[in-house]
């Protein structure tokens, strides 16, 4: 029988698991002898894979998602439901995935981006279980290393059936890896299979300014060293938009407190989103997780962070979808494909720096014409980005098992 959407295979809330216990394997989830095996590292990759999880399970799979980290999880758990089947990803050491694969019993083990772990697919090929890799990327910084010892990661990644690219350069990538081209699709970056959040915009923005009427600039997903260069930036935007209200998005929960010190150091004033009610600020510090799709609805201009050192760059997909072009710093090497994309489509301004950032949003701040046509390309950007999500799972229905299958052999 086919296992619904509301599977009841179901792991302990991230209060009642030992993190620890799961990565040597002492405590291991429920078996699901049949499932699909999807595993994602953490909050990005369980972000991209949702739609792909949720897929699956309409389909009437019984999926089991596996992670690395602990925000990892409770994002899994925050956005794809409390009944969901997760647990973390035993430490890629001897005997313990092959003790997560003989318990969990897969039929099927989805790959997320680069998480090539050799003790896993050693462990999947003694069960003779099929591996898939999806949305497979190939970052600047750990391709020089793969490149470098390809003579071992050609025979590490032999079992992996197939590689479901997220761009030509990744596919190229791979090849300098000695991966076979029959074993190479290009399929898009599942991060475009995204929807915008079902949210009561107008409510949502009376709560963050009772006025309804200020314009909005939120900065998303900020990191050490980024608050304070925002903080540096706000005069120049203030002076052009006096009534401007700043929402900040930390992107660790650690760094609430440490933030919302360093606004008030400089005089600022500040309300935080877990109040309840917010005054008459300049700021508003967000200091919950989940919150940041939702906001993008309601932002009159969006700073993607993780941009302004040299992090990588963040998802600029989830504002995108909502019509809501974005700024960044230069450092977007995470997200390259997308953001040069989005900029040749005037949907995107990547900042050569912070000079450059600061001035961008001053002139839009100071021609709102120009910001409503950054938000218009936007959302035009998105309506030629569908059918991700359908690819990949046409790429993977011959690997599918039956749904409901309940029993995979698994190796002594």
């Amino acid at each position: 029988m086919a296992v619904s959407a509301d599977q009841t295979h179901t792991t302990p809330d991230a209060n009642n698991v030992s993190k620890w216990q799961q990565h040597l394997s002492l405590q291991l989830p429920a078996s699901l002898p049949g499932c699909i095996w999807l595993h994602a590292c953490s909050v990005g990759e369980v972000a991209s894979v949702a739609p792909l999880y949720k897929a699956l399970i309409k389909q009437g799979h019984k999926v089991h998602l596996t992670v690395v980290t602990a925000t990892g999880f409770a994002h899994a758990k925050r956005i794809l439901g409390n009944k969901l089947s997760v647990s973390y990803l035993p430490w890629d050491i001897p005997g313990t995935m092959a003790r997560l694969v003989k318990n969990l019993r897969p039929s099927l083990l989805l790959l997320a981006e680069t998480e090539f772990w050799p003790g896993m697919l050693r462990a999947c090929k003694k069960n003779r279980i099929p591996v898939i890799g999806i949305n497979t990327r190939i970052s600047d910084r750990s391709f020089p290393r793969y490149q470098a010892t390809s003579f071992l990661w050609s025979r590490c990644l032999k079992p992996v059936e197939v590689f479901l690219a997220q761009s030509t350069l990744d596919a190229k990538r791979l090849l300098a890896m000695g991966v076979e081209a029959d074993r190479v699709k290009v399929v898009g970056n599942l991060k475009y299979a995204v929807s915008a959040p079902d949210v009561d915009a107008k409510s949502l923005r009376l709560k963050l300014d009772s006025s309804g009427s200020r314009p909005i600039l939120l900065v998303a997903s900020t990191h050490e060293g980024e608050d304070r260069a925002i903080l540096n930036m706000w005069p120049a935007w203030h002076a052009v938009c006096p009534n401007l209200l700043t929402v900040i998005v930390p992107r660790h929960p650690e760094r609430f407190d440490q933030v919302a010190e360093l606004i008030r150091e400089q005089g600022h004033r500040l309300s935080r989103w877990s109040e309840h009610k917010q005054h008459d600020s300049d700021f508003i510090l967000v200091d919950a997780m989940g919150a940041l799709a939702n906001l993008y609805t309601i932002a009159d201009a969006v700073i993607i962070a993780g941009s302004l050192k040299n992090i990588g760059g963040h998802n600029p997909l989830e504002a995108t979808i909502c019509g809501r072009g974005v700024l960044t710093g230069p450092f977007v090497q995470n997200f390259r494909e997308i953001m040069t994309d989005m900029q040749q489509h005037n949907a995107a301004i990547i900042a050569g720096n912070q000079q450059e950032l600061e001035s961008a949003l001053t002139r839009l701040l100071q021609h709102p014409d120009e910001l409503k046509q950054l938000h218009a390309h936007a959302a035009l950007f998105m309506q030629g980005k569908t059918g991700v999500l359908e690819s990949t799972l046409d790429n993977i229905s011959a690997y599918l098992p039956v749904p409901g299958q309940a029993s995979v052999s698994t190796a002594s």
